[in-house]
């Protein structure tokens, strides 16, 4: 995942422990990190994952060694750790996650001193500390020091329950099952639901960083135990988080697993009935679910690059209140501009409360859309050429090129192509109101995708 050139990818800096992310590595971003910040004051934390604590002293030691303190918060879920530093004004923050990566991974973010990850210009002025071995070194009587800071916990949950109306969902009695996927979302999921006054059941909510119930990444494929359980429980909903927690993939009453974009649609419809008039901030990968709940309820989308720190950096640039993303991550401003999957888990049910409706139903009241998706595999010194023809082969068509190309038809259909920026693959998302159609454009746009690359191979 880590290139030669590069130290970050779309969401923080990513890799292989002891491989291609090593004690030493940590160590020397910490020293790129520490004089990025000028020697400010930094809360470091960390998930779930076995090499969390070792990552976190490395980066500390980096930090330390360029004159930084450094309050220690530990292991918290990421959207925790953003709102203490939005909370407890440091100069900013560092977190040892990799988020949905499998476990063998883990990876770095750095957090302005307003909770939200660093831009990418900031981004490359880091990459610039490090690759030119220009660290600041601090003398040996300026060291930085460390030292704990407790409860950034209480301090999240407690201000996660000021945006909804307690009373209103208390009064319900809702059972909601939690999958916290053996990672750090059981350490806040499970008491802000207890203290909005729920029954609350669990799975995988014992911390093991090897994750042994399921991949930390919430998706159908691996969320049938949490749909048999709903079920077989008798909940009103049951919610599953990814490793760090700041995304959220739910399932209704009925054991069906509601897909992000349809959650993000959902809190759309709500917040724009009660705010008329306010952008909704979303990357090109979003389904046209959302435009069309935005477009009804008066809102005006935002499109934006793929990646989470584009879509909280243009938030933040817009003043926006709601943004989101098709993975289960929804970013409530109210709050905090950034991913949250406890405050997208007490959006949820204040809707839910607000109507008296079961979520199955609340969901079957929005529209109807059938998504696939694909990927084709591109050598990486092709992708901006291939790119290049595939702008030139749909001039025309209504298109927009802001992250690959975007292309809406007249049936309500869309597709897009893009290059991957992890991966040597180009991703293709289709949807439309239909799945023939949707396989109809997966085949079309495949086959046209396949015979540029072959034709430039």
């Amino acid at each position: 995942m880590l290139s030669l050139k590069h130290l970050f990818g779309t969401n923080g800096i990513r890799g292989l422990v002891n491989k291609e992310l090593t004690p030493e590595m940590a160590i020397k971003v910490g020293n790129a990190i520490g004089t990025f910040f000028k020697r400010g004051e930094l809360i470091v934390g960390y998930d779930a994952r076995t090499s969390g604590p070792m990552l976190a002293k490395a980066v500390i030691a980096g930090l330390n060694s360029t004159g930084c303190n450094v309050l220690l918060a530990g292991m918290a879920p990421t959207p925790a750790l953003q709102f203490a530093v939005r909370c407890h004004k440091p100069a900013g923050g560092v977190i040892v996650t990799a988020s949905h990566n499998p476990p063998e991974y883990n990876g770095i973010k750095v957090i302005w001193n307003d909770g939200i990850e660093i831009s990418h210009e900031h981004e490359i002025e880091i990459e610039n500390v490090y690759f030119g071995e220009k660290a600041g070194f601090a003398e040996w009587n300026a060291i930085g020091t460390t030292r704990e800071l407790p409860g950034i916990i209480d301090e999240y949950v407690d201000a996660v329950k000021k945006h909804v109306n307690v009373t209103a969902i208390a009064r319900k009695h809702y059972h909601i099952l939690i999958d916290g996927a053996n990672s750090v979302g059981s350490l806040t999921g499970p008491r802000l639901a207890r203290e909005l006054g729920c029954k609350v059941s669990t799975i995988n909510a014992n911390i093991d960083g090897t994750f042994p119930g399921r991949p930390p990444e919430p998706r159908p494929e691996t969320l049938g135990d949490l749909a048999t359980t709903v079920k077989a429980i008798g909940a009103d909903l049951g919610v599953a988080y990814d490793g760090d927690a700041d995304r959220s993939i739910f399932v209704d009453e009925k054991g069906k697993i509601i897909m992000g974009d349809q959650t993000f649609a959902l809190v759309t419809k709500y917040f724009l009935t009660d705010n008329p008039g306010e952008n909704i901030v979303t990357p090109l990968s979003s389904s046209t679910i959302i435009k069309d709940v935005a477009d009804k309820y008066h809102g005006q989308i935002v499109w934006t690059k793929i990646g989470s720190v584009t879509v909280a950096q243009t938030m933040k640039e817009l003043k926006a209140k709601l943004g989101g993303e098709e993975n289960g991550g929804i970013f409530y401003g109210p709050h905090q501009p950034v991913r949250d999957g406890a405050m997208t888990t007490a959006l949820i049910l204040n809707i839910m409360a607000r109507t008296g409706e079961k979520l199955s139903t609340l969901i079957e009241e929005l529209p109807e859309y059938f998504i696939e998706k694909a990927k084709i595999e591109c050598k990486e010194e092709l992708k901006q050429e291939v790119l290049q023809r595939l702008i030139e082969q749909t001039k025309g068509l209504k298109t927009n090129t802001l992250d690959g190309v975007k292309i809406w038809f007249k049936d309500k259909s869309s597709i897009l192509i893009r290059p991957s920026g992890t991966e040597p693959i180009y991703r293709i998302y289709a949807e439309a109101k239909t799945s023939q159609k949707t396989r109809q454009l997966i085949r079309e746009y495949s086959s046209k995708l396949k015979a540029i690359i072959k034709k430039l191979s």
